[in-house]
């Protein structure tokens, strides 16, 4: 499952057991929302590397759907969240733009599952973040990012969009809202835990 095992506080008490670790991708196109989700959840200081959109990048990066963007992703996002007493996540966001995905790889290595962010005015724009999971095996669930609070497609008629298989679960979430966030990385928890028990022998 590649879920670690340390002891968070050298003073916590035998009876509590160590603090599980697991890491989690979140992947999805340009402008998707992948940067606020990461930044909403973390309780740290979110690590970004955002830079700020220059000239060159007009003819590179459609914003035709995210007009108000100035900043984009050119290595990664990471943020930290602990869940209960005994599990931390470590939360990884890849660069959306196509010169960028030679990163994906590395970015993955270790993680025990995955998002992928979905704006459902640019649906295409998620087949290479679900490529790239389903090729590797790798646990992913669908997250459609509620950009004005507002779901406009059924969750049913998103997958069939995607052809995403029925065991794949897709939530809607604002990208915004810390609540809404972290109930985007429990399921991707949960889905991999189920995953690993399919998985078993017997």
């Amino acid at each position: 499952m590649g879920f670690g095992e340390f002891d968070s506080d050298a003073n916590t008490s035998a009876a509590t057991g160590p603090t599980q670790s697991a890491k989690i991708v979140v992947a999805g196109g340009f402008g998707v929302g992948k940067t606020t989700l990461v930044g909403a959840v973390s309780e740290i200081d979110p690590l970004t590397t955002e830079a700020v959109m220059t000239e060159a990048s007009v003819s590179v990066d459609d914003t035709t759907a995210t007009p108000n963007k100035t900043t984009t992703t050119v290595a990664m996002d990471f943020g930290r969240l602990t869940l209960g007493d005994d599990l931390v996540l470590y939360v990884f966001g890849t660069p959306g733009q196509h010169r960028f995905w030679f990163m994906w790889d590395d970015l993955a290595v270790g993680a025990i599952g995955a998002v992928v962010l979905v704006d459902t005015r640019r649906l295409a724009d998620a087949f290479p973040s679900i490529d790239f999971f389903e090729n590797r095996k790798l646990p992913y669930i669908v997250a459609i990012n509620c950009f004005d609070r507002l779901l406009h497609h059924q969750i049913e008629d998103v997958r069939q969009a995607l052809t995403i298989s029925e065991s794949v679960p897709i939530i809607a979430c604002d990208a915004r809202e810390r609540e809404s966030a972290k109930q985007v990385l429990i399921t991707v928890v949960e889905h991999a835990i189920n995953r690993d028990r399919e998985l078993q022998p017997g």
